[in-house]
C-alpha cells in the first residue's frame, strides 16, 4: 500500500500557486513529501517571485519553474514543450486554476456580462482542455491529471455566480478528457474542495457565512484543512487511485450530501 503512494521521480506538473494558502501550494506540500518532481507554471513574473519565496521558505527545490499563461494557447503550448525537453516524461498534472472578474462575482447572476461569461469559461474550464492535449503527448507511461472545483458547480452558492456555472463546465470538461484519455492510460479527476480560506475565496461575498454553515451542518461539523486537500489530491495522483478516472471527489467534511 505505502508504495501506490510513493510518487519517488515522479514528475509533477503543478499550476495555480498563488502564495501559502493556495490549495495547490498545500498539494504541492502533499507532492513532496511523496518523493516527487516538482514542476511548477507561473503567469507573471510577480507570480514568479511569490513562488520562489514559498520554495525558499519550505525548503523546497523545484524541479522546474515554466511561466504559462493559460488564456493564450501558445503559451501553454510552449511552457509544455520546454518541459518535455527537460524532463521527456510527464507522470501527473495538478490544475488549480480559476478566474473570473470580481464585477462578475459582485453583483447578480443575470446581469454577467458576455465578457465576463467568456472569460471566466476560457480561465477555469478551457485551459484544462489545452492543457491535457500538450500534456498527453509528454504522459507516456500513462498518468493523472486533476482539477479543482467546489459545490457552486452543482448548487447555486450566493456571490459564486459565474464561477459556479464555470466550475460546473470544468467537471463536464473532466468527464469527456477521462473519456478521451482513458485508452492511454491517462485518468482525469476532480477535487471538490471544502470551503478553505484561500485568497481566491476571499473573493466570494457568502465566505464566510458558507464556512459556519458547514461547521453547524457538515458530517464531521468542522471545515477542511488546506493539507487535507493536499493529500487526497496525492492519492488521486498516485497509483493508489489507477482505477479511478471522470470522478468528481469530494474533500468536504461530507457537506455535498446534506441536501
Amino acid at each position: 500500500m505505502e508504495d501506490l503512494l510513493k510518487l519517488k521521480g515522479k514528475n509533477i506538473v503543478i499550476m495555480g500557486v498563488a502564495n501559502k494558502r493556495s490549495l495547490a501550494w498545500g498539494v504541492a506540500k502533499s507532492l513532496h513529501q511523496a518523493g516527487a518532481n516538482l514542476i511548477f507554471t507561473y503567469r507573471k513574473d510577480r507570480s514568479y517571485g511569490k513562488l520562489q519565496q514559498l520554495l525558499e521558505e519550505h525548503n523546497f527545490e523545484a524541479k522546474l519553474a515554466v511561466q504559462c499563461d493559460v488564456n493564450d494557447d501558445e503559451s501553454i503550448q510552449q511552457a509544455f514543450t520546454h518541459i518535455g525537453e527537460k524532463v521527456e516524461k510527464i507522470h501527473g498534472v495538478v490544475h488549480s486554476i480559476a478566474f473570473a472578474n470580481a464585477e462578475d462575482l459582485k453583483g447578480k447572476f443575470v446581469d454577467t456580462s458576455r465578457e465576463g461569461f467568456a472569460f471566466a469559461q476560457d480561465t477555469s474550464a478551457y485551459s484544462l482542455i489545452k492543457v491535457a492535449k500538450e500534456a498527453r503527448q509528454f504522459m507516456t507511461e500513462g498518468g493523472s491529471i486533476v482539477a479543482m472545483s467546489y459545490l457552486g458547480a452543482e448548487r447555486a452558492v450566493d456571490g459564486y455566480n459565474v464561477m459556479g456555472v464555470a466550475k460546473a463546465s470544468l467537471e463536464a470538461t473532466v468527464r469527456y478528457l477521462a473519456s478521451d484519455l482513458g485508452k492511454e492510460n491517462i485518468r482525469v479527476n476532480a477535487i471538490s474542495a471544502g470551503a478553505v480560506r484561500t485568497l481566491a475565496a476571499k473573493g466570494v461575498p457568502s465566505f464566510n457565512e458558507i464556512l459556519h454553515k458547514i461547521e453547524e451542518t457538515a458530517p464531521l461539523r468542522r471545515n477542511v484543512t488546506q493539507e487535507e486537500v493536499g493529500d487526497m489530491t496525492l492519492a488521486i495522483i498516485s497509483n493508489l487511485s489507477r482505477g479511478v478516472t471522470g470522478e468528481i471527489v469530494y474533500v468536504d467534511s461530507g457537506y455535498n450530501i446534506m441536501g
